[in-house]
């Protein structure tokens, strides 16, 4: 069985149920996960709200009782690391999409399930997946879009949902920014670019949580499901513009890192080879005082200057000279 640790919402509810309440009219009523049953076998209108963090096996078997939900949907709610999708079984759907967290600079991933049916809303969140209480309370206040209907809880977890991301995608571009000196800096530092990396890293993967989110959205705007009625696809057509917009602006910072990243390496290898050219260059002027040198240094009778007076001056004189106009010449090269 559940563990049946107490909340401070229902002490009757299991630790892992953080939500169990019926919304007639625009009032909210708690109950126990008992009641469900009875409360959708009323004709009297109003719907199911059950929110749960990571629950056990047992907790979901029990609510697949209460709602009839599909086997094949409460085993991907167990079990974390879906793909983001949207099923349809009969008269509900299953959702499952990607939420993300910023803890500690780091972009943190959960998963959120969802399953909506005409009188019922189910979400079962995993991993790092902040708390729907916040929609509630919104809902709460609003009490004419809960009367109309799970789809609006829906719209408001969505909502809630593709909101979350922006926060990321501007800590993301104000990091870009603030790397900028580093950035331009013609000398290689490798802690630049592995945050170049590990930035690109973690946005590629917001990327494949917020991309799908698109798609589907577009399916509940096009769906034939009762419950979503017109009014509820204009709210999801609204979620999926800011899902558009946030896909876009992750795709604009990829690109902004690549460019980035190879701009320093560019950078890098510029002021490697003005180094290479400098050492080249000086090589060269210590060349020709090497090579005279070295042919006086050879143990022949008859070479020329050898027995002149002056000879060892005049050799410095070449020497000195041949120097200097190769200096001048590398200086102007900008070789040196």
């Amino acid at each position: 069985m559940p563990r049946m640790t107490k909340t401070a919402a229902n002490p009757a509810l299991p630790s892992c149920v953080v939500n169990c309440a019926v919304y007639r009219n625009g009032e909210r009523r708690d109950i126990g996960l008992d009641e469900i049953s009875d409360v959708l076998g009323r004709e009297d209108g109003g719907f199911v709200w059950v929110g749960l963090y990571e629950p056990e096996a047992t907790l979901l078997e029990k609510l697949q009782e209460e709602f009839g939900l599909h086997d094949l949907a409460v085993e991907d709610a167990q079990h974390a690391h879906q793909r983001p999708k949207i099923e349809g079984y009969g008269n509900s759907l299953f959702l499952a999409v990607h939420t993300a967290q910023l803890i500690e600079q780091h972009v943190r991933f959960g998963e959120t399930h969802v399953f909506i049916g005409p009188r019922f809303l189910i979400t079962v969140r995993h991993g790092a997946s902040l708390s729907y209480q916040h929609v509630r309370a919104r809902f709460e206040r609003e009490p004419e879009l809960l009367a109309q209907g799970p789809a609006f809880a829906l719209y408001g977890i969505l909502d809630f949902i593709v909101d979350n991301y922006q926060p990321i995608v501007n800590d993301f571009r104000d990091e870009l920014n603030a790397l900028e000196k580093d950035i331009f800096a013609a000398e290689f530092r490798r802690e630049t670019i592995v945050k170049l990396y590990e930035l690109k890293k973690e946005l590629t993967q917001l990327r494949l949580a917020v991309a799908p989110l698109q798609d589907i959205l577009a399916q509940l705007t096009r769906t034939q499901m009762t419950q979503v009625t017109d009014e509820a696809k204009l709210y999801f057509r609204d979620v999926l513009d800011h899902v558009v917009r946030v896909n876009d602006a992750i795709d604009t910072l990829r690109e902004m890192l690549s460019a980035a990243m190879s701009v320093n390496l560019s950078l890098v290898t510029i002021n490697q080879g003005e180094v290479v050219k400098k050492l080249a260059g000086w090589a060269g002027l210590l060349a020709a005082p090497t090579l005279i040198a070295s042919w006086y240094g050879m143990n022949f009778e008859h070479m020329p200057e050898l027995g002149g007076k002056y000879s060892y001056a005049i050799l410095i004189g070449i020497v000195g000279a041949a120097c200097l106009l190769l200096y001048r010449y590398l200086k102007k090269v900008r070789w040196l």
